[in-house]
């Protein structure tokens, strides 16, 4: 049950964030954003305490921000090609996937994922009683 709890507040926080994250820059959302944002906080979290927070930061925000892209661009293929929601559209971006992914974006959710790391690790330490986590860049 506790490990049930954490998943759901980590989702419900990383959801809350993007989704507020999205309406402060972009001045709007989508439902699908939120559940987008919660399951890639979550998988900050899983990652780090597998590895017991013990690989380095680098590896850690690449693996992340891999997850992150490729997540985008499932959730972009259903949301806006199958659902036809228009949610985003990178096609006039260079560097971009059927419009759902972009070299950009996937540089700024590097930025995030960074933060998200470090945030979901104290998080599980802090209120959860998880391992304290360790971060290093090396």
């Amino acid at each position: 049950m506790k490990k049930l709890s954490e998943y759901l507040f980590f989702w419900i926080l990383g959801g809350s964030l993007y989704y507020s994250f999205e309406m402060i820059f972009r001045g709007f959302s989508h439902i699908s954003m939120f559940v987008l944002g919660g399951v890639c906080f979550v998988f900050f979290f899983v990652q780090g305490k597998m590895l017991h927070w013990e690989d380095p930061m680098w590896r850690q925000i690449l693996r992340c921000t891999i997850f992150v892209t490729s997540m985008e661009f499932i959730t972009g293929m259903i949301v806006n090609k199958w659902l036809h929601l228009g949610v985003w559209d990178y096609s006039r971006l260079p560097f971009q996937l059927f419009g759902q992914i972009c070299l950009q974006f996937t540089v700024i959710f590097s930025g995030l994922c960074a933060v998200g790391i470090i945030l979901s690790g104290y998080l599980g330490y802090w209120f959860f009683g998880e391992e304290k986590p360790h971060y290093h860049v090396f």
